[in-house]
């Protein structure tokens, strides 16, 4: 079944930026806005997306999924604060406005992604859509796939700048972007069922690592093609700040290559699965992404 990839990505954002607002009704104080400003008003909502996406696949509701896919969205928004600081990627815009720390200070950005960080945890926990034990599942997977052993872990090796080879690069993407899309597809599954099988969450884990990695790659194949304007921050971050990056390790031309094969491999790990084509269409819209 063909999905409109765009009309439903955009009809998701919108039930989630709303979402979103709700969790913020009543709050004031610098704090508060800084969040808010770097949580609300632009982003594509790819990983609350997959968890709602994967939630429908497995039967479950937008209504169970959605306190994940708000969870899941705070921190990324989170990750995103801290990354563009001046000690980690020393970014100064982010989706085409000056990145928090450049609105609101260091000390007050520090603080909203620490905030929105503690907050997906109150809201992920606070889901009362799904059984104790979905809860359970979820708040485990998105500690873990969140710190040391994720997205964390995978920003450590980043800034240690000790990649050498495209297979440890493949692992730093593992980590820095393909835990936090795991966890979104998880979190998915979870919404769904409190008790998976564990082909099925092999599966998933699978379909999200090849789903991370070619994310990655066309993230960096748009940093050396795109515009700042298109891109919505700086392009050529990667080489100005000595990153590794696909491109370090294959042309332009491969990169490409690459990035449809493992495109391919995200589809076929959840092939067997009836009603996997929001999920497998994604995957191939996101190769044709601008920013």
């Amino acid at each position: 079944m063909f999905v409109n990839i765009q009309i439903k990505l955009t009809e998701v954002a919108a039930s989630v930026e709303t979402m979103l607002k709700k969790y913020f009704e009543g709050t004031t104080g610098e704090l508060a806005e800084a969040m808010q400003y770097s949580l609300l008003g632009g982003g594509k909502r790819i990983r609350a997306f997959l968890t709602v996406s994967f939630a429908e696949m497995f039967g479950g509701t937008v209504e169970q999924a959605m306190p994940f896919a708000c969870a899941l969205e705070m921190i990324h928004a989170y990750s995103l604060i801290h990354d563009d600081l001046p000690a980690m990627d020393n970014d100064d815009m982010r989706r085409g406005k000056p990145s928090c720390h450049k609105q609101y200070g260091e000390a007050t950005a520090l603080l909203a992604g620490d905030s929105l960080l503690t907050m997906a945890f109150d809201v992920c926990a606070s889901n009362t859509y799904v059984s104790d034990r979905s809860v359970r599942l979820a708040v485990k997977s998105l500690a873990m796939l969140a710190g040391h052993l994720g997205m964390c872990g995978g920003q450590e090796i980043d800034l240690a700048e000790s990649v050498a080879s495209y297979e440890e690069l493949k692992h730093l993407h593992a980590l820095k972007t393909g835990a936090l899309i795991k966890a979104a597809c998880l979190l998915g599954l979870y919404a769904a069922t409190d008790d998976p099988e564990a082909n099925t969450v092999s599966a998933i884990s699978k379909y999200a690592e090849a789903l991370g990695l070619a994310f990655q790659i066309h993230d960096d194949i748009l940093d050396v093609t795109s515009d700042s304007e298109t891109l919505g921050k700086p392009v050529g971050s990667d080489a100005k700040n000595d990153k590794k990056t696909a491109l370090s390790y294959m042309s332009l031309d491969e990169a490409v290559v690459e990035e449809d094969a493992v495109t391919r491999r995200a589809v076929e790990a959840i092939s067997e699965f009836p009603d996997s084509d929001v999920p497998a269409q994604l995957a191939v819209w996101l190769m044709s992404r601008k920013n």
